[in-house]
């Protein structure tokens, strides 16, 4: 019997270099094909996109694009949070999400929202447990996607307060 190496989750950034990742990701996860401005903003974001590796697996991502107000970054759109089927459930987009909601907290960023499908209830009950809250319903926000309507969640962010 051998020793049983350790499954590690890791994040790594996106770049130029690996945006391919995140685009196959994408398609392997969302009945939808993101444009370019969709991989400009998540290059854009810096350390607000990741893709999540299980034991060196890409296997999930979290794609965001910054919103800025009087040259400061104001709210965190998450365009996209995706764990691949077999790896759902075991933290994978805890991990994901927890990071975004941490590095909006230690930047200040007021707060942080996405867009769900009004009948994508494990999204919503997922969302929820961070403490999102639906904010807004938007009628006829999806164009090939039935039902067509969507929530607004947002989390707002309580700033982390600098040691004194």
């Amino acid at each position: 019997m051998g020793g049983q190496r350790e499954v590690t989750t890791s994040l790594d950034a996106v770049r130029d270099k690996n945006i391919m990742q995140l685009k196959k990701m994408n398609t392997a996860l969302f009945p939808v094909r993101y444009n370019d401005k969709y991989y400009a903003d998540a290059l854009a974001s810096g350390e607000f996109t990741k893709l999540a590796y299980y034991s060196d697996i890409c296997v999930g991502a979290i794609a965001c694009r910054l919103e800025k107000k009087e040259a400061r970054v104001d709210r965190v759109y998450i365009m996209t949070l995706g764990v691949l089927a077999p790896y759902r459930g075991i933290g994978i987009g805890t991990t994901l999400l927890n990071h975004v909601i941490d590095l909006a907290s230690k930047t200040n960023v007021a707060e942080v929202y996405l867009h769900v499908q009004t009948n994508n209830d494990d999204a919503l009950n997922f969302y929820k447990k961070f403490g999102f809250e639906v904010t807004e319903t938007i009628e006829n926000y999806y164009m090939n996607i039935t039902p067509p309507d969507c929530y607004v969640l947002t989390k707002f962010i309580t700033q982390s307060q600098p040691p004194k």
